[in-house]
């Protein structure tokens, strides 16, 4: 009998996701922030899930590991730190209730640029593409039930919040099969250094 493909070494498929942390100060904010939403409207999803701006969500064969993260590198070497503003609460009708991210061009401008440079390498087969995130925010809660949505955004659609640190670097999280959380893979610092990439390279 043969064995799924994706138990076969080196043919495991992997979830990713290439996120944006803030700071220390701002992470624990907004950390208290989902704890105190969890605890008024029973999401324990909130809780457990860590504060990030998703830039792109991927599946990929872990042999495929090593060329992504040397492109990473190059991508993160040629882009510039950048400043990211947060402002109050959005949402995504009916599930999720969000930290609006105001400074939006940084954060797309990254987001472009992995999508040109890095698409092929996060690309796993035909029928599953990656998905880049062009409206970056923050969660607060999602998969919500519709009453945990409706009252929350009742009331957090009338709350204040402000904040903002540097991007100077961009996270790899890792998700094997057998894994229920995901785990930091690699972090790749901005360093806005001349990274010039052959055209061949793109399409390897």
């Amino acid at each position: 009998m043969k064995g799924d493909i994706t138990t076969i070494p080196g043919y495991q498929v992997c979830d990713y996701l290439l996120v944006l942390r803030p700071n220390d100060e701002l992470w624990n904010r907004v950390m208290k922030i989902k704890e105190e939403y969890s605890d008024k409207f029973k999401n324990e999803h909130g809780r457990w899930s860590r504060p990030h701006i998703v830039l792109a969500s991927f599946q990929q064969y872990e042999m495929m590991e090593e060329r992504l993260l040397s492109r990473l590198q190059t991508i993160a070497m040629g882009f510039p730190p950048f400043k990211v503003e947060l402002k109050d609460y959005g949402n995504f009708p009916s599930h999720t209730i969000y930290i609006n991210i105001s400074s939006r061009v940084g954060v797309q401008n990254l987001v472009k640029k992995i999508r040109s440079e890095g698409q092929r390498l996060m690309k796993m087969e035909e029928g599953n593409k990656p998905l880049y995130m062009l409206e970056p925010h923050i969660t607060i809660a999602t998969k919500l039930l519709p009453w945990q949505y409706e009252k929350g955004w009742l009331e957090y659609s009338h709350k204040y919040f402000t904040g903002r640190f540097i991007a100077d670097s961009m996270y790899l999280l890792k998700r094997k099969a057998m894994d229920s959380k995901f785990h930091v893979s690699e972090k790749f610092t901005f360093q806005n250094l001349p990274v010039t990439i052959k055209q061949g390279e793109l399409f390897s």
